[in-house]
């Protein structure tokens, strides 16, 4: 047990809220987290961390959702930001960070994962909305951290700083996983296929907010959605609107027919079915017939086979739509999602260690209700003979996620630091424990 870690709460909430700040300030979307790649190393480093990057932690041919030329722009962004370009080579184009604190001695290896990209919605310029009034609002037009990871990229800094202070006091070996591209359930797969997560025997996940307000801890939420995001390219031909319409081929009007079709796909019976349509580009003029359009769009479903339900129907629509219109269509797919399922030991373990963690209300059940890129991540580690689990982190919010006007309630950072502390705590003395730790376990000043 670590029966003698201490800390200084008052000072690490002050670190996590300056990190989070920072963050918060220097959005990046996924797979374009170069700056904040780099400044998480950074730290990482100076604590004594082994990192691995790129194709140590993530399998390229598993990459989706990635767009080179954006990329490419994030880079040179970052780098007038301030990104170390030491860190820039190390990624080789590929954001994300692993860390590994080895102990050298005997014992479990467990893995904590913390996601770090940011939402592509413009922040709210109200000058109500605490990041303008307190100076850390995006600086990057259309671009901001309107989910809490620049929180979830926080704690997990917070919690490598102790774990790091304490190494002595620990066993086994320590994974800290920052990941990017989370948004639209992009890299999770390509990191379970790195095999980077093979030989963990514990891993957790954390998501703040979600509707659960500050103080409450949900060990154990339900109903994670299985999700396919995909891009329709819609090829036709040009003509002129007036003179020969007849001899275009009308990439948008099959684009329009294809998404009143998907639109009404009937719900399944068997479970609860989504679909939407969330973006269409098309045409280059007002009077020349539409050569191209795109659709951006996703399904979920309750499990994986409602949403393949889904998804093949997508699939059918958009090739009828195509050959109604004359066109062609190429389906792209940009991200993947499958349900998860909570071990019932970390769920009890949870359970235990939340109060003495700062929690007033400890909730085992919740709906969850969206869909999350770490299923690959539980799925490969349980497929391996580990256990895992997701948990919500209460907080107040002062708008839905997704929204400009998104903020946090950042004195809900330091609990969820204390409690992946105490889940770790728990885990060096096998077998894994059941029963609350006592409240020396981890304690501050």
């Amino acid at each position: 047990m670590l029966s003698n870690v201490h800390f200084d709460e008052q000072t690490l909430s002050q670190r996590l809220m300056n990190h989070r700040r920072e963050f918060h300030r220097y959005p990046e979307a996924a797979w374009r987290e170069f700056f904040t790649t780099s400044r998480i190393a950074s730290h990482l480093e100076h604590l004594g961390y082994s990192l691995h990057f790129s194709d140590e932690i993530i399998s390229r041919s598993s990459i989706m959702g990635r767009n080179e030329v954006l990329v490419a722009e994030a880079q040179e962004r970052a780098i007038s930001w301030g990104a170390d370009i030491t860190y820039l080579a190390h990624m080789d184009g590929i954001t994300g960070v692993g860390a590994v604190l080895d102990t050298g001695k005997p014992g479990p290896v467990i893995a904590l994962r913390f996601d770090i990209d940011a939402v592509e919605v413009m922040e709210s310029e109200e000058d109500a909305h605490r990041p303008r009034f307190l100076g850390f609002a995006s600086l990057a037009p259309g671009i901001a951290h309107a989910c809490g990871h620049d929180a979830h990229a926080s704690i997990g800094l917070g919690v490598a700083e102790v774990l790091a202070e304490n190494k002595h006091l620990l066993k086994g070996k320590i994974k800290l996983l920052f990941q990017p591209a989370e948004e639209g359930c992009r890299a999770g797969k390509a990191i379970a296929e790195s095999g980077w997560l093979d030989d963990v025997d514990y891993f957790f996940a954390a998501h703040i907010g979600m509707n659960v307000p500050s103080g409450t801890l949900v060990c154990d939420p339900q109903h994670f959605l299985c999700s396919s995001k995909f891009d329709l390219h819609f090829v036709g031909k040009p003509a002129h609107a007036g003179i020969e319409p007849n001899a275009g081929q009308n990439a948008l009007a099959a684009a329009c027919t294809a998404v009143n079709q998907m639109l009404a796909i009937p719900r399944h019976r068997d479970g609860m079915t989504r679909i939407n349509v969330g973006q269409m580009h098309a045409g280059d003029g007002r009077n020349v017939i539409p050569a191209s359009a795109v659709l951006l769009g996703e399904t979920r479903g309750e499990n994986r086979a409602l949403n393949s339900y889904m998804f093949q129907q997508v699939e059918n629509i958009a090739q009828a739509a195509a050959m109604m219109h004359g066109v062609k269509v190429n389906l792209c797919a940009q991200g993947e999602a499958i349900g998860l399922e909570n071990d019932p030991e970390l769920v009890e373990l949870l359970e235990g260690v939340g109060p003495e963690s700062g929690f007033t209300e400890v909730v085992r059940e919740k709906d969850f209700g969206a869909s999350e890129d770490a299923g690959y991540l539980v799925d490969r580690v349980q497929s391996r003979g580990g256990k895992a689990i997701y948990c919500l982190v209460g907080s107040d919010l002062t708008a839905g996620h997704h929204n400009g006007d998104f903020d946090i309630d950042e004195s809900r950072m330091l609990p969820a630091v204390k409690l992946l502390l105490n889940a770790v705590n728990a885990l060096q003395q096998p077998p894994l424990v059941k029963e609350p730790i006592g409240e020396s376990s981890i304690t501050s000043n």
